[in-house]
């Protein structure tokens, strides 16, 4: 039997949408930094239970992030069908329910940008880079893309420099105009212990550390957009 998630097709066009990917965090290392209380402000957004263990519909970024961008979300890791709150229209689709957002589009992207909304994708780990042809591939698909090293994996501040960029783009954007905002945090991915003083190696507890560093950045981040009336009110 199919979940019952949030409507997402009545929400299309009457608000914004930001798609935030912790690229490669481990469900392990989330689960004890949540319950450890290392990231209040993402643990505020959470349910009751904390975080829920998911497939990922790829076992990669590159696989993973076409896919999200089709409309297949990571799952519940517990048998059945589990409805889709974005799809692009196919045939014979089990997922799909009268709460999807279905768009006659090859992909969300541009199925929200057909719905009136601006399509930003700020980018993190190299898939995104837009140096090569198949850094430019995900990119591509958004109206606007931007990477820059300060916000790749060697960045000890990739994620304030990302929130930083995203709050420049969100101002200068009238709030008549919807917006879909799609960003790839870096930070969780190796070499994550960066965020570590010290630290020569990546381990869980500095993958740990760099996740509690995202959630300060993001904390900070929220405030801002919720005077700007944008994601948070």
């Amino acid at each position: 039997m199919l979940d019952s998630p949030l409507n997402a097709r009545a929400l299309v066009g009457t608000h914004d949408v930001l798609f935030l990917s912790l690229d490669t965090l481990r469900y392990d290392v989330a689960r004890e930094a949540w319950a450890s209380g290392q990231t209040p402000f993402l643990g505020s957004l959470l349910p009751r239970e904390g975080w829920q263990m998911r497939h990922s519909p790829g076992s990669f970024t590159y696989a993973a992030h076409h896919a999200f961008f089709a409309g297949f979300l990571p799952t519940p890791a517990v048998p059945g069908l589990h409805p889709r709150l974005f799809a692009a229209r196919f045939g014979g689709s089990e997922t799909t329910t009268a709460a999807t957002a279905v768009f006659e589009s090859a992909d969300i992207v541009s199925g929200f940008e057909s719905q009136g909304y601006h399509t930003i994708c700020i980018g993190g780990v190299g898939f995104f880079n837009k140096q090569t042809p198949l850094g430019s591939v995900l990119p591509n698909l958004f109206r606007e893309s931007h990477w820059s090293e300060e916000m790749g994996v060697t960045s000890p501040h990739s994620t304030r420099h990302q929130a930083e960029l995203a709050q420049q783009i969100l101002a200068e954007i009238p709030l008549s105009r919807r917006v879909f905002l799609f960003l790839n945090i870096s930070a969780l991915h190796q070499p994550n212990c960066i965020f570590t003083p010290h630290a020569t190696r990546d381990t869980p507890a500095t993958m740990a550390q760099a996740l509690s560093y995202v959630d300060g950045s993001w904390r900070r981040f929220s405030r801002r957009c919720a005077a700007a009336r944008r994601f948070w009110r």
